[in-house]
């Protein structure tokens, strides 16, 4: 199930904000702070740390099976899409991975597969990833610009026999074009990194 993206951006704050009027919550916020890692999770909010020198390394925003996440950068950057698997499905998706040449990388929880498209694919095997793993609020694709045609097949040969929900867009750049949600939840509005969040209420 398609149920994530991950940003680098500068807009750190005003993401959270567009995220927050859409109906989204904080579920972590991961700083560096006087040298080291600290949690800045809520009930904190903004006005308790906005002055101090922290760098997000993650935020991270949930709504039903939507999971969005972003950490400070020098600029926008798109970075990967997720996908909750359950073990088998994992190794059959890394096994295609490898015969096709493409770098894995394995962690506990989640499995990155570097695209030939400039950004990743987060394989996660843990369900609370989402507060509502059947919920009607989800992603139902993701249209991605890309410079070089492939994208499409490249993810849909990787998920066979499940659908990707990735759309290529071939433009000048690599980046996260829109993201469509169907349930009727909000007017259709472009986050502060660029991506156009579409609904059936739009």
């Amino acid at each position: 199930m398609l149920f994530h993206y991950h940003h680098w951006t500068p807009y750190v704050e005003q993401t959270e904000s567009f995220y927050a009027r859409l109906g989204f919550r904080v579920s972590q916020r991961i700083g560096k702070y006087n040298g080291s890692y600290q949690s800045f999770d809520p009930p904190l909010n903004w006005d308790d740390f906005r002055g101090r020198p922290i760098i997000f390394r993650i935020i991270e925003m949930r709504r039903g099976a939507v999971n969005i996440t972003f950490g400070q950068g020098k600029r926008v950057m798109f970075d990967h899409i997720g996908y909750l698997v359950d073990e088998s499905r994992l190794e059959r998706i890394c096994h295609r991975a490898e015969t096709a040449g493409l770098r894995i990388q394995r962690g506990e929880k989640r499995t990155f597969i570097s695209t030939s498209h400039s950004f990743r694919v987060e394989l996660q095997t843990h369900q609370e990833a989402v507060d509502e793993i059947d919920s009607s609020f989800r992603l139902q694709s993701l249209s991605i610009e890309t410079t070089a045609d492939g994208l499409e097949q490249e993810i849909n040969q990787l998920l066979h026999p499940n659908p990707s929900g990735v759309q290529s867009l071939i433009t000048h750049r690599h980046a996260l074009h829109s993201a469509r949600i169907p349930a009727p939840a909000f007017k259709e509005a472009v986050d502060p990194n660029g991506v156009r969040l579409i609904s059936d209420g739009s």
